[in-house]
C-alpha cells in the first residue's frame, strides 16, 4: 500500500497521475504533443498542490519504460529519476504496452487477445499481444504491418487492436475476428494498478542505472533545410 506518482511520456500524450493504495487522487493529461519537457514538471507540481501532498511523502515514482518515443521516454525517465533523488522515493518501471492493455480490456472485456500498438512510423508499430488475463503471449517487437500480420492467431481468436499504431492497420488487417478500439493511448492513470503491484513485490529499479526500453536504436535525421 503506497503513495505513487506515475509519469507517462512514451507517445505524443503527456500525463501524470497520483494514486494512494491504487486509488487515483489526481491526474493531468495533454494531447498536444511535443510538450513533455514543458508540461511534465508543471503537471507534477499541480497534482501535488491539488492534493496537498509533499514530494517527500511519495513512496515511489512509476515511469512508463517504453517502447515508444526516444525523446519522450528520456524526458519521463529523467524527470522520474530527479524526483526520486530529491525525495528518496523508489523508482518503478511500467511496461507501456501492458498499461495500454489494461485500458483496452476495460473498454472491451470479451476479446481473446489484446494487441497494443504504438506508431513507429510508416507501416511499423511497436507491439505485443496479451491474453484475457493480461499475460503477455508474444515478444515485444517492432513489426511492419501487412495483410498477413496476426493471420494465424486471427483464425482461432478474436483480437482487439488499439493505440495510435492500430489506426494504420484498419485497412490492412481485415479479418472478421479483428476488432479496433478507439481512444486507447498510454496514460499515467492506467499505470496505477501495475505500479501498486510492483511496489508490493518490491520490484524497484536502480535510480542511477535504469534506462528506458527503446526497443530500437535512435536514428538522427538530417534536416532538409539548413537553419542558422
Amino acid at each position: 500500500m503506497a503513495l505513487i506518482l506515475s509519469l507517462e511520456t512514451s507517445t505524443a500524450v503527456c500525463s501524470a497521475a497520483l494514486a494512494r493504495d491504487g486509488r487515483l487522487l489526481a491526474e493531468r493529461v495533454s494531447y498536444e504533443g511535443k510538450s513533455h519537457a514543458t508540461l511534465l514538471t508543471v503537471f507534477v507540481e499541480q497534482i501535488l498542490a491539488e492534493t496537498g501532498i509533499n514530494a517527500l511523502d511519495l513512496d515511489a515514482v512509476a515511469v512508463s519504460q517504453g517502447p515508444g518515443s526516444y525523446t519522450g521516454l528520456r524526458i519521463g525517465v529523467s524527470t522520474a529519476k530527479g524526483i526520486c533523488y530529491a525525495s528518496g522515493a523508489k523508482l518503478i518501471a511500467i511496461d507501456t504496452l501492458k498499461s495500454m492493455a489494461i485500458a483496452a480490456r476495460k473498454a472491451d472485456a470479451t476479446a481473446d487477445l489484446y494487441c497494443s500498438m504504438i506508431d513507429a512510423r510508416r507501416m511499423e508499430v511497436y507491439t505485443a499481444l496479451y491474453d484475457s488475463a493480461l499475460n503477455r503471449v508474444s515478444d515485444t517487437q517492432a513489426l511492419i504491418i501487412d495483410a498477413d500480420s496476426f493471420a494465424d492467431r486471427l483464425k482461432t481468436n478474436t483480437i482487439a487492436f488499439y493505440g495510435d499504431g492500430a489506426d494504420k492497420c484498419r485497412g490492412v488487417i481485415t479479418s472478421p475476428s479483428a476488432r479496433f478500439i478507439d481512444g486507447i493511448c498510454p496514460l499515467a492513470a492506467n499505470m496505477t494498478d501495475l505500479a501498486e503491484q510492483a511496489f508490493a513485490a518490491a520490484d524497484f529499479k536502480d535510480v542511477a542505472y535504469f534506462d528506458p526500453f527503446y526497443l530500437k536504436d535512435f536514428v538522427a535525421t538530417v534536416p532538409k533545410h539548413k537553419v542558422l
